[in-house]
C-alpha cells in the first residue's frame, strides 16, 4: 500500500525541518514546490492526500483535479487563494492557523499608525537629506482622545483595540457580524461604516476578502473620510481600492496610509502609490516574527497529519459534504 503524501505548493520559510519530521512521524512522505500557477499546483499535487499551501493558487479547476486529497492546510488566516466551495463540494477539509500572529500583526497596526501620526518616516527622510526642521510636516496632533476606527473586529483588531485604548485612543468599529452583546465587541462601539469612516481619525482594516468587502475602502469612502485621516491596512490588499486611494492622496482627501498588504504583491515599480511621502509601505511583513513563523509551520503541518491519520482537524473553515 502507498504511503500517504503530504505536498506543500509553496512556502516562505527557511526550511521544511518541521514539516518533514512531523509528516514522517506519521509514516507519510513529503513534496515541496513553489508553484506559482494553478497548472504547477495541480501537476505536484494531484496525488497527494494533504495539500499545504502559502500563496499558491487552490482554484477549483485544482481541486477538481485532486484524485485523493483529504485536507487543504493554509499557512496563514485567510483562505481567499483556495476555492473553499469547491472542496467543500468534494468533500475536502480546508484549514487555516486562525490565530498563530495576533500580537505581530495588531503590532505592525499600530506602528504604522504611530509612525504617519508622529511623521516618523518622512522626518527621517528628511535628516538624512540634510535638513533639521520639524515644521515643513505639520499639523501633528496628539493622540490621546483621538478616534479608531476598526474594520472588522476579529481577534486581531481586538488585540489592536487594546493597545490602541491604552494610548488614549477611542474605539468604534464596523462589523456588521456583530452585536454589541457579542464577545470581544465590550468597550468598542458599533456604528455603521459610513458613520465610522466620517467619525475616525485613524482606521485600520481588519476584515477578510470576501466577494463583499473587495474594494470595500474606495472612492465613496475616501470623500466620506476626515481630510487629515490616516488609514491602516495589514488585512488584504483587496479590501482597499489602490487606485481610488492614490486619486485621494493626490487630491488631498485624506491624511497618509500605512499599507502591510497590496492587491498585487510584490508591488509594480510604478505603482501610483510609491510616489507620496505619506504613504507608508512595508511587504506584506505584519505577520513575521520568529516565534509566529515556527507556530504557524507546526500548526499548519499539524492539520495535515492529523488528516492522513484519521483525526478531525482542529481549524477547519468549511464543512465538507459527506463529512
Amino acid at each position: 500500500m502507498a504511503r500517504p503524501l503530504v505536498v506543500i505548493t509553496d512556502h516562505i520559510f527557511p526550511s521544511q525541518d518541521i514539516e518533514r519530521e512531523a509528516v514522517t512521524a506519521a509514516g507519510a512522505d513529503l513534496v515541496v514546490g513553489a508553484c506559482r500557477t494553478e497548472a504547477e499546483v495541480l501537476a505536484l499535487a494531484a496525488d497527494a492526500d494533504a495539500v499545504m499551501t502559502t500563496y499558491a493558487p487552490v482554484t477549483a479547476n485544482v481541486i477538481t483535479g485532486l484524485r485523493r486529497c483529504r485536507v487543504i492546510a493554509r499557512y496563514g488566516v485567510g483562505v481567499d487563494n483556495v476555492a473553499v466551495e469547491e472542496a467543500t463540494r468534494r468533500g475536502i477539509y480546508v484549514c487555516n492557523v486562525p490565530d498563530y500572529s495576533i500580537d505581530e500583526v495588531s503590532e505592525h497596526a499600530l506602528a504604522l499608525l504611530l509612525a504617519l501620526a508622529r511623521r516618523v518616516t518622512v522626518l527621517n527622510q528628511d535628516v538624512k537629506a540634510g535638513r533639521w526642521d520639524y515644521k515643513p510636516f505639520r499639523p501633528y496632533h496628539r493622540i490621546n482622545g483621538r478616534t479608531l476606527g476598526l474594520v472588522g473586529m476579529g481577534r486581531i483588531a481586538r488585540a489592536l483595540g487594546a493597545k490602541a485604548a491604552a494610548l488614549g485612543l477611542k474605539l468604534v468599529a464596523f462589523d456588521p457580524y456583530l452585536t454589541p452583546e457579542s464577545p470581544g465587541a465590550q468597550g468598542v462601539r458599533l456604528v455603521p461604516l459610513d458613520e465610522l469612516l466620517a467619525e475616525a481619525d485613524f482606521i485600520s482594516v481588519h476584515c477578510p476578502l470576501t466577494p463583499e468587502t473587495r474594494g470595500l475602502i474606495g472612492r465613496d469612502a475616501f470623500r466620506k473620510m476626515k481630510p487629515d485621516a490616516v488609514i491602516v491596512n495589514t488585512a488584504r490588499g483587496g479590501i482597499i481600492d489602490e487606485a481610488a486611494l492614490a486619486e485621494a492622496m493626490e487630491a488631498g482627501l485624506i491624511g497618509g496610509a500605512g499599507l502591510d498588504v497590496l492587491s498585487q504583491e510584490p508591488m509594480r515599480p510604478d505603482h501610483p502609490l510609491l510616489q507620496f511621502p505619506n504613504v507608508i509601505l512595508t511587504p506584506h511583513t505584519a505577520f513575521y516574527s520568529e516565534e509566529s513563523t515556527l507556530e504557524l509551520q507546526r500548526r499548519a503541518v499539524d492539520e495535515a497529519v492529523r488528516s492522513i491519520t484519521g483525526q478531525p482537524p482542529r481549524c477547519p473553515v468549511n464543512r465538507p459534504v459527506g463529512r
